[in-house]
């Protein structure tokens, strides 16, 4: 499409009709989230699925999240252990997706699963559920940017990336989180950790009570946020910095203090969480002043730091 997008606020009840309705008609429509802003399709309807795919200019080998209004939802798509309903009762609605095995009598499509036997299952957060109640079906939502960038984290993010290429645009402000979920799998009932996310990997195994299994290194692509590369500003990124140079711009954690002409910090407290919400956006700014390389502080790797840690290898990556 090459009209103008829309821009509506949560709080309004007709805007989110709005939304259920433009879904209903095959359109897509981003949705803000506890984590980042989606791009939502019906995820039963393959040719609405097939334009997340070509909006986003996403490999059709990465599989996508079906987001679900309730638990009786995700139990109709999803075969369920004892150890993942014990999970998503504790942790739904929230920022954790659990990979479970499809049930083949429902009509989710295809494209969503990338052709994989399993599904990707989550309940978020907000008034997102409401839309997936009016709508009678599960959302496939990947994060509202083009593929392999900066993930969205406000609608004015959205607006950037995907202008005039999606009808709508949900605005919920700031999300509260802004790391996309924490992804679990199982091997024969054991959780195995795909990646790190808005859920520390701490609080996951204080719950289970044992360590997290952790993904191979060489395994196939089973999760959404599995790309070696993924989740990059435009310009380079240089981790683990002690000191910024040249023209380089400068995102410091806490304490640490590197110098340069556009300095950013995502939590001057040294807050992990503060630093999870902040760190896309700090991102977005460097893209938006035209910073060519960001020289990064080190970030501990401890609790949500994990999952920061985990973006930023990625932000990292030859592209």
């Amino acid at each position: 499409m090459n009209g103008m997008t829309l821009i509506e606020s949560v709080r309004d009840k007709k805007a989110l009709a709005k939304a259920a309705m433009l879904l209903g008609q095959g359109e897509l429509v981003a949705i803000p989230t506890e984590t980042v802003y989606g791009l939502a399709a019906d995820a039963t309807n393959s040719e609405a699925v097939a334009k997340i795919y070509a909006v986003k200019g996403r490999p059709s080998f990465n599989p996508l999240i079906a987001h679900c209004g309730s638990f009786d939802m995700a139990k109709k798509y999803g075969h369920f252990s004892l150890q993942a309903e014990n999970l998503a009762k504790e942790f739904w609605p929230g920022p954790l997706t659990l990979v479970l095995p499809y049930n083949e009598k429902e009509n989710i499509s295809p494209l969503v699963r990338a052709g994989l036997k399993t599904i990707a299952l989550r309940i978020p957060k907000g008034p997102v559920k409401e839309i997936i109640k009016a709508l009678g079906k599960p959302l496939a939502a990947p994060s509202a940017n083009l593929s392999g960038r900066v993930s969205p984290t406000s609608a004015d993010h959205v607006e950037k990336q995907l202008g005039k290429k999606i009808p709508f645009i949900l605005d919920a402000g700031s999300t509260s989180i802004g790391l996309e979920s924490t992804i679990i799998g199982f091997d024969k009932d054991e959780p195995v950790l795909l990646r790190h996310g808005g859920i520390a990997k701490e609080v996951l195994e204080a719950y289970l009570k044992r360590p997290l299994q952790q993904i191979k290194k060489d395994s196939l692509i089973a999760a959404p946020g599995m790309l070696a590369s993924h989740y990059a500003p435009l310009g380079r990124v240089r981790l683990n910095a002690l000191e910024a140079q040249g023209e380089e711009g400068a995102l410091n954690f806490g304490m640490s203090n590197l110098k340069a002409d556009i300095t950013l910090n995502l939590s001057v407290a040294g807050d992990l969480y503060e630093a999870a919400k902040n760190l896309f956006s700090c991102l977005a700014e460097f893209d938006e002043k035209g910073v060519k390389t960001i020289a990064i502080a080190p970030i501990p790797e401890t609790e949500v730091g994990l999952a920061i840690n985990d973006r930023l290898k990625r932000a990292a990556a030859p592209k």
